[in-house]
């Protein structure tokens, strides 16, 4: 039996690491911004961070389940991230365009190492009677970070311009590599019977053929899409109804302190024995607070906001539970990250959706988004009805 880490020592390198990881985001917007001057190249540059986060997944996840020591793996993983960080502000405005935004592609390939992959080793630091509390935990470290990058971004760019914001970020990423260095080896396994390609065809056949991981699955992609378009709107919403653009990420900070209050009350009082039963009316919350959303009303959109927030803590927590209970021990790490890469492909789909459809009519994208959420809860409906 392999020995544990702490929670705690597991639980502050996650902070540190996705911390960094969404103040990466706004820091590469931001300075593109400050560079070029270039709103095209500052969506471009964020753009190929986001769309190779969603391709890397599957094959960090298969190469994570046949490490021996996935510590050291998720390490080098980490290293390479914060590299690339600092490589793409050393060329950005030096070096002929494409070369940053291919840097930023390599740096995002390694982006769930920091979701998915730092989750799936979550059973090295508790046992499995303790995983419902440990996941609520391990979602905070999410809405924590959700809440605490892009204050960062904007308040180091403030105070010591966009360059620094780069700096911190990487800076953040890099601090919890020691963390991940230290996590436990693997159990011994044959690895040596399957090529890396037969190991991403299992992951896959897992996720398709055990119904309540597909189920869950399923639910987090279209729920993900619909966030993807209310996060694309909140500017038009702050610039329609608050007073401002920028006020629309005062939203997203709502919603993600009530996620992260709703799972300290989990962390408390762990999940039903059976999370699949929160899945499907945390997605059918999201919906009413899309439609709230969509009123354009200030008091309304607060309400919207917060109501997002204490839906997608507990719908977190619930997709970690389902995730480790099925996911076998040899395919944990690509179950985890593959998972990460289709929600960041919903994320961005609904993102992209909400471009032209809100150039025509906001309140049309968040009903379009509310739908996306309708059909998460339907997914799960299906499985309450059988």
């Amino acid at each position: 039996m392999p020995k544990r880490c702490s929670l705690e020592f597991y639980a502050a390198g996650a902070v540190l690491a996705r911390t960094g990881d969404e103040m990466s985001g706004p820091a590469l917007l931001l300075l593109a911004l400050a560079v070029t001057g270039s709103s095209s190249t500052a969506a471009s540059l964020l753009a190929a961070l986001t769309v190779a986060a969603a391709l890397g997944g599957p094959l960090f996840g298969a190469l994570l389940d046949r490490a021996r020591r996935p510590g050291r793996l998720l390490a080098g993983s980490l290293a390479l991230y914060a590299a690339g960080l600092a490589a793409v502000l050393l060329t950005l405005g030096r070096t002929p365009a494409p070369i940053p935004l291919l840097l930023a592609a390599g740096a995002g390939l390694l982006g769930p190492a920091l979701s998915g992959g730092w989750s799936s080793r979550l059973p090295d630091a508790v046992r499995r009677t303790g995983l419902p509390r440990a996941g609520a935990l391990d979602a905070m470290t999410f809405d924590a970070a959700a809440l605490a990058g892009p204050v960062l971004a904007a308040g180091v760019t403030a105070a010591a311009g966009a360059e620094a914001s780069v700096v911190v970020a990487a800076a953040l990423v890099a601090a919890a590599l020691p963390v991940a260095w230290r996590f436990p080896a693997s159990p011994d396994r044959t690895r040596t019977g399957t090529s890396v390609a037969a190991g991403l065809a299992a992951g896959f056949r897992v996720l398709l053929r055990r119904r309540p991981l597909a189920r869950a699955t399923a639910a987090s992609v279209l729920s993900c899409a619909g966030e993807g378009v209310f996060v694309a709107v909140t500017p038009l919403l702050g610039a329609s109804a608050l007073g401002g653009a920028h006020r629309g990420a005062l939203l997203l900070s709502l919603s993600a302190g009530a996620a992260l209050a709703a799972n300290a009350s989990l962390a408390r009082r762990p999940l039903p024995p059976r999370p699949d039963a929160v899945l499907g009316p945390s997605a059918a919350l999201l919906a009413v607070a899309m439609l709230l959303a969509a009123t354009r009303h200030p008091g309304l959109l607060v309400a919207a906001a917060v109501l997002a927030g204490c839906a997608t803590g507990p719908q977190l927590t619930a997709l970690f539970a389902i995730r480790h209970r099925e996911a076998p021990e040899g395919l944990r790490g690509q179950v985890f990250t593959t998972g990460a890469s289709l929600k960041i492909t919903g994320f961005a789909l609904g993102a992209a959706l909400a471009g032209p459809v809100a150039a025509r009519s906001v309140p049309a994208a968040l009903l379009a988004a509310a739908v996306f959420q309708a059909l998460a809860a339907l997914v799960c409906r299906r499985r309450a009805l059988q």
